[in-house]
This record gives structure tokens, C-alpha cells and sequence, in this order.
């Protein structure tokens, strides 16, 4: 490089980066013996990398009657949280009235169609799920799972429910999300698991 000349370093971020959405998860719900309970991992990616590995994606509502797991963009999921925490608080707790009219909304309204987020709700004695599409769901067999590791999570809820009965719903969840987390690369073994 001669004298008079100058190197151009560029700091800005990547544009590859700024588009790149914090996401990727597994979420599971257990309703069994009586008993709920909620668990998700702590993984969030970014693009092909960790972001971080500790998030906490589970989340208490209503005086913690109400659970709440999320799974998709970060942000995006926080804003369905807050507001299915306002449709709880405007239907008296009734957490599938909540689901409902979340949804309705998730339908309807232009902004809300385009966050990418999934969420799992509990309550003692039911699971819902609510997609991207706006349809709420009652999982069979009493277990929902989201997110990336969902079906691995999910296969392995129902095989120790089946054959592991005397299992309680949080030591199935937390099972699960052990062998989702040995074969999802998206998912990891920084578990927070709630229960009702």
C-alpha cells in the first residue's frame, strides 16, 4: 500500500445478518395423571450460528395459572405473549376464549399476519396450540410440541406416556426434551420446564 493510500475497513454488520432472525426451539406440553407441565430449551439461533443458550422461552401468566410457551422469532413471540396476556385479562382468564380471539385477531389484523412465532398454552386441565395460520388446536393425546424439534420431542412424550404411565408430566417433559435435544441441532439441553 503506497503512503497516500488508505485501507477501507468496513464495520457495519453483514446485510446478510441484518435480516436474520433469532429463532429455532423446542417447546412441549405433557398433560398427564392430573398433572401439566411446560418445558422448552434454551437455544436461540441466528442464521447457522447460537445466538444464545440460555433464553428462557416458558413463561407464567395470570398468577401462574396459566402457561405460556414460545417457539419462532423472538420478538415476534413476545408480542403474541403480550397480547394473549391481554386477552386473558379482557376474558377473565378463560384461556381458550383468549386463544380464540387471539387468533381471530391473528387473522385478521395485517401486522399481526406476519410475525413468525408459534405458542403452546396450558392451563391445569388443557393444551392449546396456537399456529402462524391463526388456528388454535387441541393437541391428541394430551402433548403439544412446537418448534424445531417438535416431532422428535413430541415421538418421544407419547412412547414414555404409553409405556412409562407411573412417569410424572414433568419428568416425561423433561425426557423428551433430552432425546430432542441429542438429535435436533437446534435445540439443546438448557431446559426450563414449569408446572401446574
Amino acid at each position: 500500500m503506497d503512503r497516500g493510500q488508505h485501507q477501507h475497513i468496513n464495520t457495519s454488520t453483514p446485510q446478510h445478518l441484518n435480516t436474520l432472525k433469532i429463532h429455532s426451539t423446542t417447546i412441549l406440553a405433557v398433560l398427564h395423571n392430573g398433572h401439566v407441565a411446560i418445558g422448552g430449551d434454551g437455544q436461540a439461533t441466528m442464521g447457522n450460528y447460537v445466538a444464545k443458550s440460555n433464553v428462557r422461552k416458558i413463561r407464567k401468566l395470570q398468577d401462574g395459572k396459566i402457561l405460556v410457551g414460545f417457539a419462532g422469532s423472538t420478538a415476534d413471540a413476545f408480542t403474541l405473549l403480550e397480547r394473549f396476556d391481554e386477552k386473558l385479562n379482557a376474558y377473565g382468564g378463560n384461556m381458550k376464549r383468549a386463544a380464540i380471539e387471539l387468533a381471530k385477531d391473528w387473522r385478521m389484523d395485517r401486522f399481526l399476519r406476519r410475525l413468525e412465532a408459534m405458542l403452546i398454552t396450558a392451563s391445569q386441565n388443557e393444551l392449546l396450540v396456537l399456529s402462524g395460520t391463526g388456528d388454535v388446536l387441541e393437541p391428541d393425546n394430551q402433548v403439544a410440541a412446537i418448534g424445531s424439534g417438535a416431532m422428535y420431542a413430541q415421538a418421544a412424550a407419547l412412547a414414555l406416556k404409553k409405556h412409562a404411565p407411573s412417569l410424572s408430566a414433568e419428568q416425561i417433559v423433561t425426557e423428551s426434551l433430552h432425546i430432542a435435544a441429542d438429535i435436533c441441532i437446534y435445540t439443546n439441553h438448557n431446559l426450563v420446564i414449569e408446572t401446574l
